[in-house]
């Protein structure tokens, strides 16, 4: 073979390799593939695996198989007891007939427009006949069931399957949350004033028993000391009568000496008497020494 032989050979086989690559497609076991040709689909494949088309041809769209995630925006629904709640609910789905979702919303994005909206209304019509106790207990896994249950009946149009349906957040609108935090703290400090009184109430009530019950014993205490002391004046009374008794001089010579430690126990010794008071009895009773 000549080098032009060579040449045409290598040709053929590159072309050979791109046509065998082009034709050639993977799906992964996570999706699943709508062969087109001219735009307009020719078959589905589920398996995973290898598979091949048309090359030039045909082309491949892909879908997933895992469950989708769908977040419709905040709605505000009127509920039955007349109270207004923004619901901040979120989706999931699974496209379960590839075909009929290219046909009918042919990506994600316009799921979510078609599919939003339907959420939404599911969310007004069952949650609107609810109350809010309802919505804010075990209910609401009721309710979700219902939503659920409503919008597959829509969402089969478009090949696709809720999974399930759950609110995020229930919450009132800031005006009304304004007014309930309102109540709330009015309520709180009308407790707290109750609390308050009836705490001082009770204070006082304690404070008064243990006043009495001060007064009380320190009336005992006094009445006991008082009778103390009327004992221990009476036993010194009676040893005072009882010295008295024994020696009648010594005795007036012992209170006269404690008389005169108290009288000249000041800082000043300085005293303005009679010289013939009877308080210096003693004094004047010494015998004064001779001068010479």
């Amino acid at each position: 073979m000549n080098r032009k032989s060579f040449l045409i050979l290598g040709i053929l086989v590159i072309a050979l390799g791109i046509a065998v690559s082009s034709a050639a497609f993977t799906v992964h076991q996570t999706t699943q593939a709508i062969v087109l040709q001219f735009g307009e689909p020719k078959r589905v494949v589920t398996e995973p695996g290898l598979h091949w088309k048309l090359p030039i041809l045909q082309n491949v769209l892909y879908y997933e198989k895992r469950v989708l995630n769908l977040d419709p925006p905040v709605e505000s629904i009127l509920l039955a007891d007349q109270k207004r709640i923004l619901v901040d609910a979120f989706a999931r789905y699974r496209i379960n007939d590839a075909l009929e979702f290219f046909k009918s919303v042919r990506t994600e994005g316009g799921v979510r427009q078609r599919l939003g909206p339907i959420v939404n209304a599911s969310l007004r019509g069952v949650m609107g006949n609810a109350t809010l106790a309802s919505v804010l207990s075990e209910e609401r896994a009721d309710l979700m069931l219902q939503i659920r249950e409503k919008v597959n009946v829509e969402a089969s149009r478009f090949g696709i399957e809720l999974v399930d349906v759950r609110i995020g957040r229930a919450d009132f609108p800031d005006e009304i949350s304004q007014a309930v935090y309102g109540r709330m703290k009015s309520e709180r400090e009308r407790e707290a004033a109750e609390f308050r009184a009836q705490g001082f109430e009770q204070a006082q009530r304690i404070r008064a028993a243990a006043d009495r019950e001060a007064t009380v014993i320190r009336a005992e205490a006094e009445k006991e000391a008082e009778i103390e002391r009327g004992r221990g004046e009476g036993l010194r009374t009676e040893i005072l009568n009882g010295a008295y008794g024994r020696d009648e001089d010594f005795f007036n010579f012992y209170r006269s000496m404690q008389a005169y430690e108290q009288a000249l126990s000041g800082d000043s010794t300085y005293m303005v008497l009679s010289p013939d008071s009877e308080f210096f009895d003693f004094f004047s009773a010494i015998k004064q020494p001779e001068i010479k």
